[in-house]
């Protein structure tokens, strides 16, 4: 009996080793799928819908000729289950991918990202042709002025209210969220800059510091230099003297200014105009950049009161009169 039974097993040996065979074969095949490179030669992007399967997606993009064979897919997942776990999204497949590559970034949700740039010194009328055109980001009517009611603001004045950052979205994400993000910013930079600000800074509140930080990101582009514009308009505020500054004149000429400052805009009262108003203009005149609102809050301690561009993107700063009408021959009047 046991003679026959040694038999049978021995008989069936052979059977069970094509068995074993042909799943390690099988599971082989269906694991070595996933490797496959996908057949694209340029950026391709694939929006994976609510309720699509993993099936449904490799069978998209077998229809689109990027894969080959994906029946093996309900197998794949039979395999490693993980891979079962779709989020929804719009997602990039790079030359050189392999369908694994997709299939993580698909399971992991890591969309394609898109961004902004909202570029410090300049105003929400120049920002706006910008966000008109955003990729994946329908534009909100006075957007600016919605995020503004959100946080109890409802003065209508976005103006330097946003902070002036890159912004990174996804497809899902809509432009109100995104300025929110920026104007919490910009409160947290103005908070701070306002807390640490020097105790003999001529100014009522943050507010007047957004206004100030706003001119000096308009009047120089040198880091170096930031502090001494802040320390001129300080010194003539604390003097009861005028600003006088051309970035006002422009800001209250709007459209009108096509790049030049006559001595008739010199000359015209607008709410704007430092050279015919005391004091501040009522609102920023761009979006200050983090280092103009620090810069603001911490004038230079120089006794300057004046300065004048050298044309080269810097400036010489002086303490009088004087000294400024000589520096005002040399670089602006006697130019050629």
């Amino acid at each position: 009996m046991n003679t026959i039974k040694t038999r049978l097993l021995a008989s069936l040996i052979p059977f069970f080793t094509i068995i074993c065979l042909a799943g390690y074969w099988y599971a082989k095949d269906i694991l070595e799928y996933k490797k496959q490179p996908l057949a694209i030669t340029e950026a391709t992007q694939i929006t994976v819908s609510a309720g699509t399967s993993l099936v449904k997606l490799t069978q998209e993009l077998e229809e689109k000729g990027i894969v080959t064979d994906s029946w093996k897919t309900r197998f794949l997942v039979k395999l490693e289950p993980q891979f079962g776990q779709i989020k929804t999204g719009l997602y990039q497949m790079m030359p050189g991918d392999k369908l694994v590559d997709f299939l993580n970034r698909v399971r992991l949700g890591q969309e394609v990202a898109f961004s902004v740039t909202l570029i410090e010194g300049k105003t929400i009328k120049e920002w706006l042709p910008v966000l008109k055109n955003l990729e994946h980001m329908p534009f909100e009517d006075d957007v600016f002025n919605r995020v503004l009611a959100a946080n109890g603001d409802t003065s209508g004045l976005p103006e330097g209210k946003f902070f002036p950052e890159t912004f990174h979205y996804r497809v899902d994400d809509d432009l109100f969220s995104m300025l929110q993000r920026s104007y919490q910013m910009m409160q947290t930079h103005l908070a701070q800059a306002w807390e640490q600000r020097d105790p003999d800074l001529k100014l009522n509140s943050p507010y007047e510091l957004l206004i100030i930080a706003s001119i000096i990101e308009k009047e120089t582009a040198q880091e170096s230099e930031r502090n001494w514009v802040s320390a001129v308009f300080n010194n003539r505020l604390k003097k009861g003297m005028r600003l006088q500054t051309d970035p006002t004149i422009i800001y209250g000429m709007g459209d009108r200014y096509k790049g030049n400052i006559t001595k008739k805009d010199i000359l015209e009262k607008t709410a704007f105009n430092t050279y015919r108003i005391d004091g501040l203009p009522p609102t920023p005149i761009a979006a200050p950049s983090k280092a103009s609102l620090f810069a603001a809050a911490n004038p230079a301690k120089v006794n300057y009161l004046y300065f004048v561009s050298k044309n080269d993107g810097s400036h010489i700063f002086s303490s009088t009169y004087k000294e400024h009408n000589r520096a005002v021959n040399e670089y602006q009047r006697n130019r050629k």
